[in-house]
Formats: C-alpha cells, structure tokens, sequence
C-alpha cells in the first residue's frame, strides 16, 4: 500500500462557491479519491500556507489512477499549489534502509 500526502489551496473562486453554497469537501475529495483507485483516509481543512491536507492511500499499482485523479482536481480550477508527497509508515522506511544496505555493495562513490 502505499501512502500520499496531499496539501493546496482553495481558489478564490472556489471560496466564493463555498459560502454560497457550502459543501462537504472530504465526501467530494473521497469520491474523486476512489475513482482514481484510492481511499481518502483523512482530510483536514489546515491554517498556515494550505488550505487543506489530504492522506489518500492506494494499491502500489494504483499510481496511474491516482496521478489522473489529482489531475482532474488541479485542472477543475477549484486548487492550487497541489503538492504531492509519498509518506512512508517506521516498518516501510525501515525496509527501505534494509534494502539500502543490500545494495550498497554495488555503489561506488566518486573518487
């Protein structure tokens, strides 16, 4: 499984949409999340320089979905400054430095 933070910023538009109609965002965001073959896990509206933060998960092979999905949010026009980031549980990162160490012997630093 693999795991994504994703923050943005609402568009003025959007805010504007909002007031005049208010709506419940995580249902929103969660359905767009499983088109995409993802699960909105959490979402939070945030105080700082977003204006939300999403955790979506997916199947590893998933990727594709998901991308197309934050494709379609940030071209709606609603968002911006979408950042994506990969979040990694201790066990994974772990594994990763299991790995790291596995492989070390075919690096060769520069002399």
């Amino acid at each position: 499984m693999a795991r994504y933070i994703i923050t943005g910023n609402y568009t003025g538009a959007a805010m504007k949409g909002m007031m005049a109609h208010p709506s419940d965002r995580a249902a929103a965001s969660a359905k767009i999340a499983e088109a995409g073959g993802g699960r909105l896990e959490h979402y939070f509206v945030t105080t700082g320089p977003t204006d939300f933060m999403m955790i979506v998960s997916t199947d590893s092979h998933e990727i594709d979905g998901m991308m197309a999905a934050l494709m379609l949010a940030g071209g709606s026009g609603a968002i911006t400054n979408m950042q994506t980031v990969r979040a990694l549980t201790s066990e994974e990162f772990t594994a990763v430095q299991k790995r790291a160490g596995q492989i070390a012997a075919a690096y060769a630093p520069p002399a």
